[in-house]
């Protein structure tokens, strides 16, 4: 039996339509997109409880033992990290995850919002 023309055309089409689909979920779900710490000052309320994941230099930190604070600063803004696995270094590059809890907004701008950090990694 002969096969029809079009098999091998039609195979290829569907590999370059399941490559557009997966290629794009595989990036979305890998789950190493950044948050710009200036979006979520502008925005406190948005990302209310919700995780994000940060990265920036430290620019200031404070710890006792294994909890602490540090500020992380990625050039569009600084925000807070609550610690409870130890702070990293003053100048570390650093990527954080964690959940997002807004303080206070007055006249556009936002003052006490913080992360409070599940996991944070030091990049090098």
């Amino acid at each position: 039996m002969c096969k029809p023309k079009t098999a091998g055309r039609v195979s290829s089409d569907v590999r370059k339509r399941l490559s557009l689909l997966v290629v794009p979920l595989a990036f979305i779900l890998s789950g190493c997109g950044t948050v710009r710490i200036g979006r979520i000052l502008a925005d406190p309320a948005r990302y209310q409880n919700r995780n994000v994941a940060v990265e920036g230099r430290v620019a200031a930190s404070v710890g006792a033992f294994v909890a602490g604070v540090y500020e992380v600063d990625d050039g569009t803004g600084k925000i807070y990290v609550l610690s409870s696995r130890g702070v990293p270094t003053k100048g570390a590059l650093v990527k954080v995850d964690g959940t997002v809890t807004p303080g206070v907004n007055v006249m556009g701008r936002s003052f006490g919002t913080t992360i409070r950090e599940r996991n944070h990694k030091v990049r090098f």
